[in-house]
């Protein structure tokens, strides 16, 4: 009875979804970083690619 009960506070099968759900955390709390402050440059760079491409039949 008493190895049940140190069974409930010892468990550690759950620790390792937990510890890749941290890490998927930070990868996403650096990615969102990560685009807030490269986001004004690549917005520029996608503007500037649009504007060399030549359209067919006018805008659309």
């Amino acid at each position: 009875m008493l190895e049940m009960f140190k069974g409930l506070f010892i468990e550690e099968e759950g620790q390792g979804m937990t510890e890749y759900g941290l890490i998927l955390g930070l990868i996403a709390v650096v990615v969102i970083g990560a685009l807030g402050f490269l986001g004004g440059s690549i917005n520029d760079l996608f503007n500037g690619l649009k504007d060399k491409i030549p359209t067919v039949g006018g805008d659309v």
